[in-house]
């Protein structure tokens, strides 16, 4: 007997519209559903959507009991398109495995498994011994993208960690400053940087050094106008404490900046910066500077799901050598520094890692690099 290996049936196309229509609710809970992952559900019985659904943390609910609630005895024999495996544990809520059987749903298709240990794999199981058809891995990239930070948090115990940079064609990550204006000058466009208030909104915290506070006194807030369920975290690395109270980040300080530094906090200006609204946090440092795995196991002890890197050439090479970034995010504006300003990375360690381009994308005159890395090989 010979085992042909058959390629794997293309998605029906409306498995596929329906789909793509539960990852548009999927993408209303970003910024919402973390730590838990977003999550969009389509019910449809007879070509018609009789009930949908996506996950918020504080609605408590999962996609699939939004969408259920709201078909009703409708979701008898009905189809529901979920993006991501149903859930078989109980946690704040029930098992929604359990309320999908009991609403009499013939067929359910899934974009992704769950990458939670807890479910991973049983929801299907339940689903299936219940009779219920299973269709499993239907836009499954587009899912994965989606929650990247769940996976990488559930599966690691670690954020996932983009790096953010803006860069010249020649690399620099600044122009060179005028007498008029101390300060850099933007590289980029207005398209680009509404696009990384954007990244900012779907981050939990955005993860500086001192060294940009310095040049830049940047807010580092979520501009985007988007709601969101908790502040966005903004972290400073300070090994030595040289934050200002009167730069804007601490000014404007409201329970969401976090410090890390290898000075004592009991000293007076520990104790000024926590009077101005600062948490500091005490981290292991090497050489003089701080402990960047160690950052990050707090910020994951935190609940923190993604990290955005918004810094300067030094943490920059940091977190590249000790490959603790999983993506890389360039925006390429359409200038010339014409000098050695501000390198993207000072002293990188040789054979970082590999590289997966995933995008090439354009916001208005500016080209956007997105690249993965993929730190086994």
């Amino acid at each position: 007997m010979i085992d042909l290996d058959w390629p794997t049936p293309m998605p029906d196309a409306h498995d596929i519209r329906f789909m793509q229509h539960a990852l548009d609710l999927a993408r209303k809970g970003i910024s919402l559903a973390s730590p838990n992952p977003t999550v969009g559900c389509v019910i449809v019985k007879d070509g018609a959507i009789v009930g949908e659904g996506f996950h918020q943390y504080d609605w408590r609910d999962h996609a699939e009991i939004v969408a259920l609630k709201q078909a009703r005895e409708k979701a008898a024999g009905a189809t529901l398109y979920v993006t991501l495996e149903p859930c078989n544990h109980t946690g704040r809520t029930g098992p929604c495995s359990d309320a999908i059987v009991a609403a009499g749903i013939a067929r359910v298709v899934a974009a992704m498994e769950d990458p939670n240990p807890k479910t991973q794999g049983t929801g299907f199981a339940r689903l299936r011994a219940a009779g219920i058809e299973v269709e499993a891995a239907v836009l499954e990239s587009d899912a994965q993208q989606l929650n990247e930070g769940f996976i990488c948090w559930i599966t690691t115990h670690k954020p996932f960690v983009t790096l953010k940079s803006a860069l010249t064609l020649d690399g620099q990550l600044a122009l060179p400053k005028s007498r008029a204006n101390k300060r850099h000058a933007w590289i980029t466009g207005e398209e680009s940087r509404a696009e990384v208030h954007r990244m900012r909104h779907a981050s939990d915290a955005v993860l500086t050094g001192i060294g940009t506070i310095l040049a830049d006194d940047p807010l580092l807030t979520d501009r985007s106008g988007l709601s969101r369920r908790r502040r966005l975290l903004r972290v400073v690395l300070d090994s030595k404490l040289r934050l200002s109270t009167k730069s804007r980040i601490v000014a404007t300080a409201d329970d969401d900046l976090l410090v890390f530094t290898a000075t004592a906090l009991k000293s007076a200006k520990a104790k000024n910066l926590q009077d101005a609204g600062v948490e500091l946090v005490h981290a292991k440092s090497r050489a003089g500077k701080l402990d960047l795995r160690a950052v990050i196991d707090e910020l994951a002890r935190r609940d923190i799901l993604s990290v955005l890197l918004e810094s300067g050439p030094k943490l920059n090479a940091a977190a590249l050598s000790a490959k603790l970034v999983n993506k890389l995010v360039l925006f390429y504006a359409s200038k010339l520094a014409g000098q050695f300003t501000v390198p993207f990375a000072a002293r990188l360690s040789p054979s970082v890692s590999h590289l997966r381009i995933v995008s090439f994308r354009q916001f208005g005159p500016d080209l956007v690099i997105e690249a993965i890395f993929d730190h086994r090989v």
